[in-house]
C-alpha cells in the first residue's frame, strides 16, 4: 500500500452492525467492494445492485472515457447457517474519446466486466462463543470497552468461477476489461474474508483475493473496509483496495453511506477515486439491497470440538428430561396414566 493511501485511510477513520449469520435487519456487502465474513442466513434470498457513473483520463494514450456500469449480486443461504451461494457480476459501457486525432475519434464498448458464481463458508466465528458466555454481570466497563479478544476476527473462505465473455457482441471488439483470450473462458477466484465487530458500532472487514490464476495474467488484490453505524438505520464507510496484475494495477479509495429504509431494504451512495493518471478514475455510485426473508427459526452455529460435543449432549439430555416431565404431567390426571383421563380403557 502506498504511504499516501495508508495515511488517507486512517485519517478518514474518525468519519466512519453486523452480527453473526442471520440478523433481524438486512446485512449487505454494499456499498463497498468487499465481502463480509458472514452469510445472509439460512433461507434468505438477497439482491444487491447499483449504478455507477464515471470519468477516466489516460495521460499516455491521451484518451478520455465516460463510463456507465451496472453491478449486481444475488445471495442465498441454505443447508447451514455458515453457507451462502452467490452470483456476482458487472456490466459496463465505456465511451472512449481519442484526443490525439483531429477530429476526435469516438468508440463505444459495452460488455460484461465480470460474472462470478461461487460459495462462501464461515469456518470460524469467535462471536458465537462470546454470546454463549454472556455479558459480564459485574462490570459494565468490561462489556463496553475494547479487549484483546476483539482483535480475533470471524473467518470465511470463498471459491468461485469467473465466466468471462471476451468478445463484444455489438462491434466484435475484444473485451477491454478482461485479460483472457478471445472467446468465453472460465477461471477460478478465491477470497479469504475476515470480519471484526467492535464496540461502538464499528466493523472492520478484510479480503485477500486471488483471481484468474489459471490465465496468463492472474490478479492479486486486497480490500480493507471500515464501517461505522452511529444509529440503527444509518452507516458510513471508508475503503481501500489494492490491485496487482500485469493487465491492471491500481490503488482505489472509496467512501460513502447507507440508509436502512426498512429491515429488508437499504439504499446507498458512494464515491471512488484513484491516485494515478494511467488512467485517473472518478466514479459516483448509487444502489440498493433487498432481501426476501424466509428464515423461519433462530438457528445457532454449533460449537466445534470437545466443547461443542459437551454442549450438544447437555441439550439432548435437557430435551429428554423435559419430555419425561411433560409425559408425567399429561398422565397424572386421575386416569390410567396413558393421558386419556381414564375415559377409555382397553
Amino acid at each position: 500500500m502506498h504511504i499516501r493511501n495508508f495515511l488517507l485511510f486512517f485519517l478518514l477513520i474518525p468519519l466512519l452492525t453486523v452480527s453473526a449469520q442471520y440478523t433481524e435487519e438486512l446485512n449487505s456487502n454494499r456499498p463497498g467492494a468487499s465481502q463480509g465474513a458472514f452469510s445472509v442466513g439460512k433461507k434468505v434470498l438477497q439482491f444487491e445492485t447499483g449504478l455507477s457513473f464515471g470519468k477516466e483520463k489516460h495521460s499516455l494514450l491521451d484518451t478520455e472515457t465516460s463510463a456507465f456500469a451496472w453491478d449486481y449480486s444475488a445471495r442465498y443461504g441454505f443447508w447451514r447457517e455458515e453457507l451462502e451461494v452467490s452470483i456476482i457480476g458487472e456490466f459496463q459501457s465505456n465511451n472512449y474519446s481519442y484526443l490525439q486525432f483531429d477530429p476526435v475519434e469516438e468508440r463505444r464498448v459495452s460488455t460484461f466486466r465480470s460474472n462470478t458464481i461461487g460459495a462462501k463458508y464461515l469456518i470460524y466465528d469467535p462471536y458465537r462463543k462470546m454470546e454463549l458466555e454472556g455479558p459480564n454481570l459485574y462490570s459494565w466497563k468490561a462489556n463496553f470497552k475494547m479487549q484483546w479478544r476483539d482483535l480475533i476476527p470471524a473467518i470465511s473462505v470463498y471459491a468461485g468461477a469467473n465466466i468471462d465473455f471476451t468478445e463484444n457482441a455489438i462491434d466484435k471488439l475484444t473485451n477491454p476489461y478482461s485479460a483472457s483470450v478471445d472467446g468465453t473462458s472460465i477461471s477460478p477466484k478465491f477470497v479469504l474474508a475476515t470480519q471484526n465487530n467492535w464496540v461502538g458500532g464499528f466493523v472492520f472487514v478484510t479480503n485477500i483475493i486471488v483471481d484468474r490464476i489459471t490465465t496468463d495474467e492472474p490478479m492479486y488484490s486486497y480490500v480493507l473496509t471500515l464501517t461505522h453505524t452511529p444509529t440503527d438505520w444509518f452507516s458510513v464507510f471508508v475503503e481501500n483496495q489494492g490491485i496487482k496484475s500485469d493487465f491492471y494495477a491500481d490503488q482505489l479509495l472509496r467512501g460513502g453511506a447507507a440508509v436502512l429504509v426498512t429491515e429488508d431494504f437499504q439504499v446507498d451512495a458512494s464515491l471512488m477515486v484513484n491516485f494515478k493518471d494511467t488512467p485517473s478514475r472518478f466514479y459516483v455510485r448509487v444502489g440498493a439491497s433487498y432481501r426476501f426473508d424466509m428464515h423461519d427459526t433462530d438457528e445457532y452455529i454449533e460449537e466445534k470440538g470437545k466443547a461443542g460435543r459437551k454442549n450438544k449432549k447437555e441439550k439432548k439430555g435437557k430435551k429428554k428430561r423435559e419430555k419425561k416431565r411433560k409425559d408425567g404431567v399429561e398422565g397424572d390426571d386421575g386416569g390410567d396414566g396413558n393421558g386419556d383421563g381414564g375415559l377409555y380403557s382397553n
